[in-house]
């Protein structure tokens, strides 16, 4: 099962089904519906959410085509918004191993320090931050962010999942876990500079349930970024290539951190790395297709300040 949100003028935010080429509208505030959030917090686990969304789908009325729906955000016109809004977002770092074997290569010239990043791959305990909110993540279309102080921020491509109730897993997503490569370089310190900022963060354009997935580590991912209608850059990787387990991620992010919320998304890092010069710049549009997840589109601004 597909789960979107996407607002309607007039009505606001509403909750999809995806059915083909359509989007079924299952938007119902009593039955805990009102949100995907709602729907994740209520049900907790995989399979009730998806029950009570099958229920809703069969009652519903309302159909929309889905090419109606996947367009820049207007408040005049309907169109997709971010899956959920989640009310924390976790990243996770160094988990492919063409992660630790760039970072391996490029530790000396770019100015890290040698060592930390083959550490962490080796590590029995993954590399968890704090991402994001729901104020800084973009959905589908909606632009994402370049700090103003940076001349070297990086899209990175990611399998993401939606968290419920302890450590089960709703479904999965796309992340774009952007980072400023070159605040990090600075000092590792600087890590949270270099993941939190205005539209830091992009996730959708749906959420595939558990159910549907079986084996999330079997999957292609796609990233391509466009300057000018031209292609400048293109890499995928599978999923198959990350050391460590969604379910381990999500196990040990929850370790002395039991206040995590339902709906809460956790990207799992990306192996997918861009080279310097293909830095993000105002008016790029970035691509990032996941296997059986769909495309999530987002063109680039710069912030102000």
């Amino acid at each position: 099962m597909k789960l979107c949100q996407f607002h309607v003028p007039g009505k606001g935010k509403r909750v999809g089904v995806v059915d083909g080429d359509e989007v079924i509208d299952i938007t119902n505030a009593k039955a805990g519906a009102g949100s995907v959030l709602e729907l994740i917090t209520a049900g907790g686990t995989a399979a009730v959410v998806e029950r009570r969304a099958r229920e809703l789908a069969k009652r519903a009325r309302t159909r929309m085509p889905w090419r109606d729906l996947d367009r820049a955000p207007s408040p005049r016109r309907a169109h997709l918004l971010v899956p959920v809004d989640a009310p924390e977002v976790w990243g996770a770092g160094i988990t492919y191993r063409r992660s630790r074997e760039y970072y391996e290569a490029h530790g000396t010239e770019a100015g890290r320090t040698k060592g930390i990043y083959d550490y962490v791959y080796e590590a029995k305990r993954p590399e968890l931050f704090f991402k994001a909110t729901a104020a800084r993540t973009s959905g589908p279309n909606a632009p994402i962010g370049v700090r103003a102080d940076s001349v070297l921020t990086a899209v990175e491509p990611e399998l993401a999942v939606v968290i419920g109730r302890g450590t089960g897993i709703i479904g999965y997503t796309i992340g774009n876990d952007l980072s400023a490569w070159d605040i990090e370089r600075e000092n590792p310190l600087f890590l949270p500079q270099s993941k939190m900022f205005d539209g830091c963060f992009a996730c959708g354009p749906v959420i595939v349930t558990a159910g549907e997935i079986r084996d999330p580590h079997a999957l292609e991912l796609r990233c391509t970024i466009a300057r000018d209608g031209q292609t400048r850059f293109e890499g995928r990787t599978s999923t198959g290539d990350m050391k460590r387990r969604c379910d381990e991620l999500v196990d040990w992010l929850r370790r002395g951190n039991t206040a995590t919320p339902p709906g809460t998304v956790l990207s799992t890092g990306t192996g997918i790395l861009v080279p310097d010069e293909h830095a993000l710049a105002e008016g790029d549009v970035v691509e990032i297709t996941l296997e059986r997840v769909g495309t999530l589109r987002n063109p680039v601004r710069r912030l102000t300040r």
